[in-house]
């Protein structure tokens, strides 16, 4: 089921409150729509270099949705395995600085990525290795925009930590919680309900264990591609050979 788009147009705060499955009706006010402005302003510049390298990237989570706030990450995707040299090249070509890079797991099951550290707020991620189709829509569980969409000043539907499902309108945000109606979160999202589930799982316990962090983090250095790292970790860790060789399986999804 396609996703609901908003343009956004509003000049006023307020928030009206339900009863029913935490329902709250958000209305942003000047200050939350310049806020948004300015992130999605930097946000347009690092895909737009990226496009130009022919690589296409969504952003995901509350830059998609519009219920940012000070301090927000702009978590940029690329959703295909690509060749780290473009990727870098592109940045470089168009004069973004890279303040770190690290090769990223999050549990022996899922797919290494490379993430690009711009700064501590702005993160640029591309798989190393196909993905499951849980891990891709991981991203739409959250809200994930094109750079045509970011173009347009549309916003998408998604769930934020607090496992509440943000429903952009006109004006600001419906919100209502998650828990008790994943099936209709899964359709609302157009995503499958084994995803859904599998991330209230993940939010839930982080909620009441505290972050439980990533299975592997690797700092790669200067001489190092994420190509040539991955190889070295793979040589080193057999569970991340099994991860790699899974993905050769008839099956895998």
């Amino acid at each position: 089921m396609p996703q609901k788009h908003y343009k956004n147009n509003s000049n006023s705060s307020h928030v009206s409150s339900g009863h029913s499955f935490g329902y709250q009706n958000i209305v942003y006010d000047d200050e939350h729509w310049a806020l948004l402005k300015r992130l999605r302003e930097k946000t347009v510049f690092l895909m737009s270099a990226l496009a130009d390298f022919h690589l296409n990237t969504v952003v995901h989570g509350s830059i998609a949705r519009g219920d940012v706030k000070t301090g927000s990450d702009i978590d940029i995707f690329i959703p295909e395995v690509q060749n780290s040299f473009t990727v870098e090249t592109a940045l470089e070509r168009a004069g973004i600085p890279v303040n770190n890079r690290f090769i990223v797991q999050a549990t022996p099951m899922y797919a290494m990525k490379a993430h690009i550290e711009i700064d501590e707020l702005t993160t640029i991620t591309f798989p190393l290795m196909n993905m499951r189709n849980v891990e891709r829509e991981f991203y739409t569980f959250g809200g994930e925009i094109t750079l045509s969409q970011l173009e347009a000043n549309l916003q998408v539907a998604g769930v934020d930590k607090r496992l509440m499902l943000i429903e952009p309108n006109t004006v600001g945000h419906e919100e209502s919680s998650v828990i008790g109606r994943e099936a209709f979160v899964a359709k609302t999202l157009g995503i499958s309900i084994d995803t859904v589930l599998d991330r209230v799982h993940a939010l839930t316990k982080r909620s009441t264990v505290g972050r439980t962090g990533v299975f592997l983090k690797k700092e790669l250095n200067n001489e190092e591609t994420f190509e040539l790292a991955l190889k070295r970790l793979s040589d080193l860790n057999p569970s991340i050979r099994r991860r790699q060789q899974q993905q050769n399986k008839k099956g895998f999804s």
